[in-house]
């Protein structure tokens, strides 16, 4: 055990999945042409006036509800002023003194181990645009399309101590937005991004050593693999007597490393005060108790039912319930098909498999409910064998074709036939005296080449239990 214990807190903030921007009705859309999702608001021209978007104000309001954080009846907006050329304005609509929900909480797994993480408040503000360097050219751009985008920032208490609870409290972070519909959390996009503040001290000691702040990592890798640098660099400082500066740093994913970017800034250094363009958003208590009864089951607590209702083992539990769709798509299988670990084996193997392998969602894939467990059903009542399942999962996942007429088109049909299976089991032990005389002195475990052998000669279409069963009588 290091002799240091660590310390780290993360900023995590979220693009909102309105159809338009925060104060502005120009559309959000990701992937257009830069500076085209742009109008006199986000651009910041002189005298326009911001007018709040009630629907993003909506999804906060649920993400604060689902961490269990108290919404405040009044928040108010700030201009955090800073000078950066992808912000037209020179300031950024954020909140600072009085944010819209404070003293919340999230359960994360790591590992085995449940721990409860504090969230110290989440406030609402507008997404900047981008600047985009271009070193062939010497050239930088600036595209405002992101500029204005809702944000929604989520700040938690300094409660993580290692770089795999910071990566399990942003995967569960993310799995909430996902089920609330709320972000689509897709790190490559940047809309789902994450500040970490990290410090280490000597075990036993109460105060908190020298920060320091690495900036915009944008995937779980990146986000594990910059924290473990970062307090493997500190600690050297530490044994070697030498001071950890608090500053801002950048993690370059090429060479594994953080680098300096800049003194650490203080609130007192963006000059807030209340943006004299919008009013104080009151919030309305019978609305926040009205959004609250729309929460759907969230991950933790479907994952605890998904144990109980239907036995599942916690891994089991835990990936089918990372995702709502993918949990409900489980859900509708069992409905169909009443072996929840069945299922469970296959979603989690092949229909993972083909998810990642097509990278597509399971929304979008043509394997219904009713395709799976109608393959499944084939196996139960020995059509087929569970290899020759397998065999032709693919197709039935990509083409969406229905795999009873799969199975008679290619004439898959299981062979179960006694007299048709002794013949091939006769000839595999005319084929092979060697193993045959190994076998009945004792070598047991070659009954699987037999089978292996059969299934070879049939093309995999011989029912195993059969083979198993003829084998064993006419072997001794």
């Amino acid at each position: 055990m290091s002799d240091y214990e660590t310390i780290i807190g993360l900023e995590v903030h979220a693009q909102l999945k309105t159809l338009s921007k925060i104060f502005c009705s120009c559309s959000t859309q990701f992937g257009n042409d830069p500076n085209t999702n742009t109008c006199h608001i986000c651009t910041g021209m002189p005298g326009v006036l911001p007018v709040l978007n009630k629907k993003a104000v909506e999804f906060a309001v649920k993400m604060s509800l689902a961490l269990d954080c108290r919404v405040n009846p009044r928040s108010v907006f700030a201009r955090k002023n800073y000078f950066y050329p992808d912000l037209p304005r020179g300031y950024q609509i954020s909140q600072y003194e009085e944010p819209l929900a404070e003293h919340g909480h999230i359960k994360i797994l790591s590992g085995k181990q449940e721990k409860d993480v504090g969230i110290t408040r989440i406030h609402m503000e507008e997404d900047a645009g981008k600047s985009i360097h271009s070193p062939s050219e010497g050239l930088s751009y600036v595209d405002l399309n992101r500029s204005g985008v809702p944000l929604m920032e989520i700040v938690s208490e300094p409660d993580m101590r290692s770089p795999e609870e910071a990566t399990a409290y942003l995967k569960a972070l993310r799995s909430i937005m996902r089920y609330l519909d709320i972000s689509d959390g897709n790190m490559e996009e940047g809309s789902f991004r994450c500040d970490a503040n990290v410090s280490i001290r000597p075990r036993g000691r109460q105060e908190f050593g020298t920060r320091t702040e690495i900036k915009n990592l944008n995937s779980f890798r990146n986000v594990q693999k910059a924290l473990e640098y970062e307090v493997a660099r500190q600690m050297d400082l530490l044994e070697d007597r030498e001071d950890v500066i608090r500053e801002t740093r950048l993690f370059d994913p090429d060479k594994g490393i953080t680098v300096s970017m800049r003194g650490k800034e203080e609130a007192h250094d963006y000059r807030y005060f209340p943006d004299p363009d919008l009013v104080p958003l009151l919030v309305d208590r019978d609305w926040i108790e009205k959004l609250e009864k729309e929460l759907p089951e969230l991950p933790m607590a479907r994952q605890a039912r998904f144990m109980s209702q239907y036995e599942l083992p916690d891994e089991d539990a835990q990936v089918l319930t990372s995702e709502r769709d993918l949990a409900d798509y489980f859900e509708e299988c069992v409905k169909l098909y009443q072996q929840p670990k069945t299922i469970s084996n296959w979603v989690m193997t092949e229909l993972l498999r083909e998810l990642n392998q097509a990278g597509t969602g399971i929304r979008e894939s043509n394997l219904s409910p009713q395709l799976l467990t109608g393959l499944l059903r084939m196996v139960d009542d020995g059509t087929i064998s569970n290899k020759i399942a397998k065999s032709i999962f693919p197709e039935v996942f990509a083409q969406g074709v229905d795999p009873v007429k799969l199975v008679q088109d290619k004439g898959l049909t299981q062979i179960s036939d006694s007299g048709a299976l002794e013949g091939v089991v006769d000839e595999v032990i005319r084929d092979n005296p060697d193993e045959v005389r190994k076998y009945r002195e004792g070598r047991k475990k070659l009954m699987s080449f037999f089978v292996g052998q059969v299934m070879k000669k049939t093309k995999g279409q011989a029912n195993p239990g059969l083979v198993n069963a003829i084998l064993n009588r006419k072997l001794g």
